[in-house]
C-alpha cells in the first residue's frame, strides 16, 4: 500500500518551479558561474592578444625581408617607392596591432581581473562570501514555509491512507453480504470497521485541510522573503552583466582599427605614394642615368703635352695586360655600386651562374651571368688556345658593351683568367665568334 502511495506522490513532485524547496540553488550557482565566466573572459582576451602579437611580428618580418629584396632588386624610381610603400604600410599596421595587443592585456584584461577581485571574496573554508550569503538568505526565507509544507505532506499522506482503508472496508462489507458462511457477529464487525474508517478518514481530512490552510497563510510571507533574496542576486548579476557588456565594448573599440584615424592615414599615404608613381618619370630617369641621356666625353684631338702624366684606365690596363677580352664590363666605382644595389629580386638564386671548377662571382655581385665579348679585328683569344677552364652557361646573356660576349644557355665557354677585384673574368666562346657593334 505504502509503495503505491509513494509512487503517486513522486509523480506529483515533478515540477521544477523556483518556489519548490531547494530550487533556489540555481540562483546561488549563478554567482559561482559569474566568477568562472570572468576567468573565461580573461582567457578569451589573452588568446586574442597573442594572435595580435603574432600577426604584428609576422608583418614586421615580412616587411623587413621584402624591403631588402626590393632594395637590392632591379626596380627603380617612383614605382620602386610605391612598392616599398607597401612594406611601410605593413610596418605601421604592425605597430597598430601591437598597440591592440597592449590595450587588450594592459587595459581590458586587467579591468576584468580587478573587477572580479573586488566583486568576489573568497572565504577561508572555500567558496565565496557572496555565494554563502545568498544560500543562507534563501534557506532562512524558505525554512518556515518548508516546515509547513512538510506537515502538509504528512497530513495529505494520512488522509489518503485513511481513504484507502475506508474504501477497502466498504468493499469487504459489500462482498460479505452474499456469503452465507459469515455469522451475524462477523457482519457486525465488518460494519463497525467501515464506520471507524469513515471517522478516521474524516479526521484526517480535517487535519489535512488545516495544514493546507496554514501553509496558504504562510505562502505570501514566504514569497516576499524569497523575492527579496532573489532580487539581491539579480542586482549582483545585473552588475556583472553590465560590466561584461562594458568590457566587450572596450574590446571592440580596441580591435576596430577603422575607428583609429592613424589607421586610415596609413592607407591614405599608401594610395598617395602609389598613385604618384609615374612610368614616364621613371623612364626619363633611366634614360638619363643609364641610357642616351648620359654624359659622354667624346674623343677629341689632344696635343702632346710632356708635362702631363698619361694615365691608363682600368679598361686599357686590362686590354694591355692580356690578349684576352673581359667577360664583363669594367665599370666606374659609381656604376659598380649601382650594379650591386640593383640586382634582381630573384637573382640571388641565379647568382651561382655557371657550373664549373670555380664560381663566376661572389654573392654580392649582380648580373653574374654576364660575359665579355670582343669588338672588331682578329679574335684576341687565338693566342690562348688550350688554356683556361671549361664551363657551361646556365642562362642566356646579351652583351651590353663592346667587350662583352653574348651567349645562350648551354653554350660552352673557356674561362681564361680568374676573377678580378670586381668579380669579373675573361673567357672565350668555343666557336670563337665575336660580337661586333
Amino acid at each position: 500500500m505504502s509503495g503505491a502511495y509513494d509512487e503517486s506522490a513522486s509523480q506529483e513532485e515533478t515540477t521544477d518551479s523556483f518556489w519548490e524547496v531547494g530550487n533556489y540553488k540555481r540562483s546561488v550557482k549563478r554567482i559561482d558561474d559569474g566568477h568562472r565566466l570572468c576567468n573565461d573572459l580573461m582567457n578569451c582576451i589573452q588568446e586574442r592578444a597573442k594572435i595580435e602579437k603574432a600577426y604584428a611580428q609576422q608583418l614586421t618580418e615580412w616587411s623587413k625581408r621584402w624591403r631588402q629584396l626590393v632594395d637590392k632588386g632591379p626596380q627603380y624610381g617612383t614605382v620602386e617607392r610605391a612598392w616599398v610603400a607597401v612594406m611601410t604600410e605593413a610596418e605601421k599596421v604592425s605597430d597598430l596591432h601591437q598597440d591592440v595587443k597592449n590595450h587588450l592585456i594592459n587595459e581590458d584584461f586587467e579591468k576584468v581581473k580587478n573587477w572580479q577581485k573586488d566583486s568576489y571574496h573568497k572565504q577561508m573554508m572555500g567558496g565565496f562570501k557572496e555565494t554563502k550569503e545568498a544560500e543562507e538568505g534563501f534557506k532562512k526565507a524558505q525554512k518556515p514555509w518548508a516546515k509547513k509544507l512538510k506537515e502538509l505532506e504528512a497530513a495529505k499522506k494520512s488522509f489518503h491512507m485513511a481513504c484507502k482503508e475506508e474504501k477497502l472496508a466498504s468493499t469487504r462489507e459489500a462482498n460479505s453480504k452474499g456469503e452465507a458462511s459469515l455469522t451475524a457477529d462477523q457482519q457486525k464487525k465488518l460494519h463497525e470497521k467501515v464506520d471507524k474508517c469513515k471517522q478516521d478518514s474524516q479526521k484526517a481530512k480535517e487535519k489535512y485541510e488545516k495544514a493546507l490552510d496554514e501553509l496558504s497563510k504562510c505562502t505570501p510571507q514566504y514569497m516576499e522573503s524569497m523575492e527579496q533574496v532573489f532580487d539581491q542576486c539579480q542586482d549582483f548579476e545585473e552588475k556583472r552583466l553590465s560590466f561584461l557588456r562594458e568590457v566587450l565594448l572596450d574590446v571592440k573599440r580596441h580591435l576596430n582599427l577603422t575607428e583609429d584615424q592613424s589607421y586610415a592615414t596609413v592607407y591614405i599615404d599608401l594610395e598617395r605614394t602609389i598613385t604618384t608613381a609615374s612610368a614616364q618619370e621613371d623612364l626619363k630617369w633611366f634614360s638619363n642615368t643609364h641610357g642616351p641621356g648620359m654624359h659622354m666625353s667624346w674623343p677629341q684631338f689632344e696635343e702632346y703635352n710632356p708635362d702631363l702624366t698619361h694615365k691608363i684606365s682600368s679598361r686599357e690596363k686590362t686590354k694591355k695586360n692580356s690578349d684576352g677580352v673581359m667577360l664583363t664590363n669594367v665599370t666606374t666605382a659609381v656604376d659598380h655600386a649601382q650594379a650591386v644595389d640593383r640586382g634582381s629580386v630573384s637573382s640571388y638564386e641565379k647568382n651561382q651562374a655557371y657550373t664549373g671548377s670555380t664560381e663566376w662571382s661572389d654573392e654580392d655581385q649582380t648580373a653574374p651571368n654576364s660575359a665579355g665579348d670582343t669588338n672588331g679585328g682578329a679574335n684576341p683569344f687565338d693566342d690562348d688556345e688550350g688554356k683556361g677552364v671549361r664551363v657551361k652557361a646556365l642562362y642566356d646573356y646579351d652583351g651590353q658593351e663592346q667587350d662583352e660576349l653574348s651567349f645562350k644557355a648551354g653554350d660552352e665557354l673557356t674561362k681564361l683568367e680568374d676573377e678580378d677585384e670586381q668579380g669579373w673574368c675573361k673567357g672565350r666562346l668555343d666557336n670563337d665568334s665575336v660580337q661586333t657593334p
